[in-house]
Formats: structure tokens, sequence, C-alpha cells
């Protein structure tokens, strides 16, 4: 048990578990196509998190990376196949993090949302753009800031 979510629902820190693989999802298949590059990012990207995400957020991606990519696939096989119908669907889950961020330590929502953001741009720019020419594609530059998740304390 994470100590910050302690005082949530189990519905709401489910949601705020699947955070991270959410944002992946949505950005990684923003074009329509979820590939193995996207997803070995977002695999070293979790990783990574265990020990250089800041302090209030290492028991956090502890939890999240184990077994990050089995639940990140388990996840995607869930969601339509079709890239509008997937993202709204992810979007609307990530809209409900701005009811969560109230509910929990302010300064571990602010970290977890710069986090996400974060991870966001990270992904976007693990497949290149268009012929490699753009870091970030277009249909990844849409969504990659987030615009769904407003800042916690910033409603």
């Amino acid at each position: 048990m994470i100590k910050e979510l302690s005082g949530l629902s189990s519905e709401e820190q489910e949601l705020i578990l699947r955070a991270p693989f959410l944002t992946c999802i949505l950005i990684a298949g923003a074009d329509d196509e979820i590939d193995r590059k996207e997803i070995n990012k977002a695999i070293v990207i979790a990783n990574k998190k265990v020990s250089k995400a800041r302090p209030s957020l290492r028991a956090f991606y502890k939890e999240v990376s184990l077994d990050f990519e089995d639940k990140i696939k388990i996840l995607i096989q869930g969601y339509p196949h079709a890239a509008k119908k997937r993202n709204e669907m992810v979007i609307n889950e990530l809209s409900q993090l701005n009811l969560i961020w109230k509910k929990i330590n302010h300064s571990f929502a602010t970290d977890l949302f710069h986090s996400l953001k974060e991870i966001a741009q990270l992904i976007a720019e693990s497949s290149g753009g268009v012929l490699g020419i753009k870091s970030v594609g277009d249909e990844e530059e849409y969504y990659v800031d987030l615009p769904m998740i407003n800042e916690p304390g910033k409603n």
C-alpha cells in the first residue's frame, strides 16, 4: 500500500496506479499504432522512475514497475483497437484524476502530474516523429501535454 493513496477508495487507488500506463497507451497509440519501440521505452521509463523519480514517487513507481510489460499489454487488450475509440476511453479515465487530486497530498499529486507529463513527452519522442525528422509526431503532439489533466490546485 502506498501511504499517499490510503485515503482513497479502491477504484481511485487503481486509477492512480493505472495513470502511467494510460499515459503510455494514449501517447503511444495516438498515431493508431502502439509499436514495440514505444512499449520498450515505457518499460525503461518505469524502471528508471523507481530510483530516479522524486522521492515522494519512488514507492509509487516501485509498485507500478512490477510486471510493467505484462500490465500494459493486458490494459491495451482491454481497449478498442481503433485509436479514436481507445483515445476517447483513455482520455475519459485520465480526466478522472482531476477529481482525485484534491483528495491526496498536494505535493504527491503535483509530483505525479509532472511525472505523467514527462512520461508523455518521452514516449512521444521514442517513435521519432515523421521519418525521424520531427522528434514528436503530429498525433502525439496533440496529446503530449495531457490537456485532459489539470495541474493539482489549479483547476
